[in-house]
């Protein structure tokens, strides 16, 4: 059912979660996890100086076929919101840098493609990871399980794109 070795991430500029799955015997499987932390106090480029030395890292050492993040929302804390997207264009740079093909899913589409629902909150994106889709070693720290989400997520849909393009359909 699945194919191929992704990078999640759940970007955000004081906590980047980070996840690397991949396809054994036609099942997911974690392997590995990580979540990246800048200090508040350091000037906004060296936190993404080190969000993106970590991204690197992963890229070099998993080689992913692909790379999963999940889209920015911008609700009520724009600045917020700005800092996340900035993380962001370093993920994508780094990943267009290494020839990755990059998907954004929102968390709606995250949540969904995990436990049935686009409203599910974290406590049940969590349990369906375990429980329904039968992954081991889920991270308890919230933004390393939202990554785990994340490149579960594009694992489903990339299975869907693949059907659809077999059947002529865009």
């Amino acid at each position: 059912m699945f194919d191929g070795c992704v990078l999640g991430v759940d970007p955000g500029l004081a906590r980047t979660g980070l996840a690397v799955l991949e396809a054994r015997e036609r099942r997911p499987a974690i392997v590995w996890t990580g979540t990246v932390l800048t200090a508040a106090g350091l000037p906004e480029a060296e936190r993404l100086a080190a969000i993106g030395a970590a991204i690197r890292s992963a890229i070099g050492e998993y080689r992913p076929a692909a790379v999963a993040v999940e889209r920015v929302m911008f609700g009520a804390n724009k600045m917020s919101a700005l800092s996340v997207a900035r993380a962001t264009g370093v993920l994508m740079l780094i990943a267009a840098e290494a020839g990755l093909d990059v998907q954004e899913y929102v968390p709606a589409e995250v949540k969904s493609a995990v436990t049935g629902t686009g409203a599910a909150d974290k406590a049940q994106v969590h349990t369906a990871l375990v429980r329904i889709h039968r992954l081991r070693d889920v991270p308890s720290q919230a933004d390393a399980a939202d990554a785990v989400a994340v490149a579960l997520c594009h694992l489903t849909q990339a299975r869907l794109r693949r059907v659809a393009a077999r059947a002529g359909l865009r």
